[in-house]
């Protein structure tokens, strides 16, 4: 039998046992995950990785768990961007024209083109930088007023009065002087971008369960920035730079984060081991479970990267994340292609100090070929009126869609997407296992685990009257509690059961004895091992873990979601069970509504013959049922990955038996176990069987 590799450590914590017979003990288990949930005022370090290897596959993970949060795995279809440009600006050293393009059909993406104005420059492959822009009043409008301009200048942050004002504009402006082609676009509600409210649209329970996000949003749109700009006939694919401050340069990380394209990358104000972002626009589900921006950022590596910090949450960048950046830059023969320098005497700014350091750092890795040091100089700035991009001539286009309009169509894509994955044969299995698998392992937190499980447990406690052991089980390094018992068959034949019961454990007893089904386990000579898996048994106060109201993301975006953390907890179990106890036959069995449980865990074993036959109880269940952000089984993107029947057939070829699915398509399992050449393998049965019936044949 081929077994998955697993690493298993023992260890003795202090922490009380429980007996589920005739009393229980009214002690919480002492697990981390029952603490106040981590959010993105938390601390964020990261360790280098120690090998080009471990960074390869590791690189690889976040890449995807990035693109599955933000609702882009698999990347949406793209459709044509048939730009409009119009009104040019004349200014000295470049001009300014109005842009808007169609980012997904119906929603616009709208922007500022600066570009050299030198005669050779229209006939040639220019540089090029992107620039979102953040959170500042009015963004591409911005003008911070003659009085704050004034102290601006007077506290050292500018020098005239131009840039002091215009701060956003101004960059745009240099690089433009400079030789780059720049474009300035607008978040979403920003500027002329008003078809959807910043902060709206995207809060709503469907909108997690099809990773339909603000985030996401404006990271598509970024994407579909960078393919506007990398298209033009006067830029050089090959050298394009991506720049923004705060907002902004979340926007930049995690664009070049998902996107090969850009050459070099300057995100100011924004990475650090402190606050990661505290916009909607800069969260979403999944995004930073065991990750945090230093590791973000370092996604870019090789390639050159910069960064400014201020007297804010980045003021650390230079002794936190920058030390373990240059060890991963230098780890992979890069040590002078990544920087950071923080102002600590000036507040959270994109000032003319840290935009001068971001010129000099463009004109290196860009090759500019502009004298140094490079000094930004006055610009006359383009007032609001002269930037709008919609007039009279080139209105808002009638086909322009609102929130609910553009979620239709995210909604419509990614099902056509997703239906297009039916496998009909092997190869269209092995692609369907590649992009399912991918998103499910995110959805449950399983990509931290790079490639193995890492399991820790408690001396085991026995106990003559239960017949068993007790002991706790915690992933390596997690300081979690998970309750569990061995109960040890007379008989035992090297066969184990891994019972998992929305009771907990508590349901192997029935009035001081053993329930039948249990009995019948231990009577065919397996073992059982059980646990308490979050939010059930001693563990129920995980039922109870509070979700941030204004916006789930802020919670599902650093923490495991109910649902996650109980497959989480079954994958540990079946983890100890295969590595601790001399076993040739490992079974897994889930009752009542914690069927779907364990039939999500068990497809994310599917990979080898880690678990040799399956039964569970589908419970009618569907995720078109959750209503609630704090329903019980709330799964962020499980809608967009098909739900439950979809995601089951990731459990193909191995055996699975599955009943109580009245109501459920078996569309999806009946196809994947067909096209391994194992239909037999599927037991499906709409009734509900009885307990000792689903034992039989899983012990068969």
């Amino acid at each position: 039998m081929r077994r998955i590799p697993i690493a298993l450590a023992f260890l003795t914590l202090s922490l009380p046992v429980f007996w589920v017979g005739a009393q229980e003990s009214a002690k919480v288990p002492k697990d981390s995950r029952l603490g106040p949930p981590k959010d993105y005022n938390g601390y964020f370090p990261w360790t280098p990785p120690k090998s080009k290897e471990a960074w390869a596959k590791r690189r690889q993970e976040v890449r995807e768990q990035v693109l599955a949060a933000t609702g882009l795995w698999p990347m949406p279809e793209k459709s044509p961007l048939k730009p409009v440009i119009h009104g040019k600006i004349e200014r000295e050293g470049y001009t300014i024209e109005k842009v808007f393009f169609a980012s997904y059909p119906g929603h616009y993406v709208t922007g500022s083109l600066f570009r050299p104005s030198s005669a050779d420059a229209k006939n040639r492959k220019n540089p090029a930088v992107l620039c979102p822009h953040g959170h500042w009043s009015n963004a591409r409008f911005y003008d911070a007023g003659e009085k704050e301009a004034r102290n601006l200048i007077k506290e050292g942050g500018e020098k005239t009065m131009a840039g002091a004002r215009h701060h956003i504009q101004a960059r745009c402006a240099h690089l433009a002087r400079m030789g780059c082609v720049v474009f300035l676009y607008d978040m979403v509600g920003y500027s002329d971008s008003k078809q959807i409210g910043h902060r709206e649209g995207f809060k709503d329970p469907e909108a997690e369960l099809r990773l339909q996000s603000f985030m996401g949003l404006q990271t598509y749109n970024s994407i579909r920035a960078l393919d506007f700009l990398s298209s033009r006939p006067d830029v050089d694919p090959a050298r394009i730079g991506v720049t923004g401050a705060s907002g902004g340069g979340t926007q930049t990380f995690i664009l070049c984060a998902v996107d090969d394209r850009p050459a070099a990358a300057f995100p100011a104000v924004m990475v650090s081991t402190a606050m990661q972002g505290g916009c909607i626009c800069e969260n979403c589900s999944y995004l930073r479970i065991g990750t945090g921006n230093i590791e973000l950022a370092g996604i870019f590596a090789p390639k050159p990267l910069g960064m400014s910090g201020a007297n804010d949450w980045t003021k650390e960048i230079e002794t936190k994340g920058l030390p373990e950046l240059q060890a991963l830059y230098r780890l992979l023969g890069a040590p002078d292609n990544v920087m950071a320098k923080a102002y600590l005497q000036f507040g959270h700014n994109y000032n003319q100090v840290s935009r001068e350091l971001m010129y000099n750092f463009f004109n290196k890795h860009l090759t500019l070929n502009q004298k140094e040091p490079v000094v930004e100089l006055s610009f006359e700035p383009a007032m609001p009126k002269e930037l709008t991009v919609f007039d009279d001539e080139h209105p808002l286009p009638k086909d322009a869609v609102d929130a609910a309009g553009l979620r239709q169509h995210m909604t419509k894509e990614s099902e056509r997407q997703i239906n297009a994955l039916l496998p009909a044969d092997a190869k269209g299995l092995a692609k369907f296992r590649r992009t399912l698998a991918a998103a499910l392992k995110v959805m449950i937190g399983e990509t931290v685990l790079s490639g193995h499980l890492e399991v820790e447990a408690t001396k085991p406690v026995e106990n003559k009257e239960e017949g068993g052991s007790r002991f706790f089980l915690s992933r390596k390094g997690q300081r979690e509690a998970i309750p569990a018992v061995r109960l040890h068959s007379p008989k035992f034949a090297n066969r184990v059961v891994v019972w998992i019961h929305p009771d907990g454990l508590s349901s192997l007893w029935q009035k001081g004895k053993v329930t039948p089904a249990a009995q019948q386990i231990l009577d065919k000579g397996a073992d059982i091992v059980a646990i308490d898996v979050f939010g059930t048994g001693a563990l129920a106060a995980g039922r109870n873990q509070p979700i941030n109201k204004s916006y789930a993301g802020y919670t599902f975006g650093y923490n495991r979601p109910l649902l996650a953390n109980r497959i989480h907890d079954i994958l540990t179990a079946l983890a100890y069970a295969r590595s601790r106890i001399q076993v040739d036959d490992l079974s897994l069995v889930g009752f009542d509504k914690a069927g779907p449980w364990v039939v999500l865990a068990r497809a994310l074993t599917s990979d080898g013959d880690f678990v040799a036959r399956t039964a569970a109880d589908f419970n009618q269940f569907r995720f078109d049922s959750v209503q609630k952000m704090d329903d019980e089984m709330m799964l962020p993107g499980a809608l967009k990955y098909g739900g439950l029947p979809v995601l089951s057939a990731l459990c193909a070829p191995h055996e699975l038996y599955l009943h109580n699915t009245r109501g459920v398509s078996d569309t999806w399992l009946r196809a994947a176990y067909k096209a391994t050449g194992q239909p037999g393998n599927l037991h499906w049965r709409e009734g509900k069987s009885g307990d000792l019936q689903v034992i039989q044949w899983l012990l068969h």
